[in-house]
């Protein structure tokens, strides 16, 4: 009904506003943090102030998250931890018709001082079985080494990586194991029903 829909919409601009009030908060705390005269150099070596570029950061990021809310995108999301808008952490669901259907995956994105011309650090937090994917959570992923661009954001980064699940790069592996049974697919499945771990809530 018309009333419904209207509810919906009111509801969801309502919680997209607390978002970004609170990623307002965030982004305060972080300048603030990066600011504050407790971390600073002395006069005598302090290099030029940096207050500009990382207020320019911190905004693209806000832009970022805004966007991602926006996209409705399934099976991928992220956010910000609470005391440091540079800190993210995401979550990955495996895509529909790919050995990883029914799994979900912690991330954590950590975005250096000159992003976006500079790819953020991304690993993966919960133990994931694929090629590209080492025991420490580390990612095989071109566009987050000497791919990246300036031009991507936090969106195409977790859709990437969503799309690498089902299709990994074999030829360049970082889990060889995963890389030779990744041809059987059902022994694939298999192994990673068997070593997946639900992620905690």
């Amino acid at each position: 009904s018309l009333s419904l829909s209207l509810s919906l919409s009111l509801s969801l601009s309502v919680a997209i506003r607390s978002n970004f009030l609170r990623v307002e908060v965030i982004a305060m705390a972080t300048i603030n943090q990066v600011t504050s005269p407790a971390v600073l150099p002395s006069k005598q070596n302090q290099p030029p102030s940096k207050t500009a570029d990382t207020q320019s950061v911190l905004k693209r990021l806000q832009s970022e998250l805004m966007a991602l809310m926006m996209s409705g995108d399934p099976g991928i999301s992220a956010f910000p931890e609470e005391d440091n808008i540079l800190s993210w952490k995401g979550t990955i669901q495996g895509s529909k018709d790919t050995v990883f259907e029914g799994t979900e995956y912690k991330l954590s994105l950590n975005f250096p001082a000159d992003y976006p011309f500079k790819p953020p650090k991304v690993k993966f937090e919960s133990g994931c079985f694929h090629p590209n994917v080492d025991v420490y959570g580390n990612i095989c992923l071109d566009i987050l080494q000497d791919k990246w661009s300036s031009a991507y954001d936090v969106r195409t980064i977790l859709l990437s990586i969503q799309s690498l699940l089902g299709e990994p790069n074999t030829s360049s592996p970082l889990n060889t194991q995963a890389a030779a049974l990744w041809s059987n697919q059902e022994e694939y499945r298999k192994m990673v029903q068997k070593l997946y771990k639900p992620t905690a809530a």
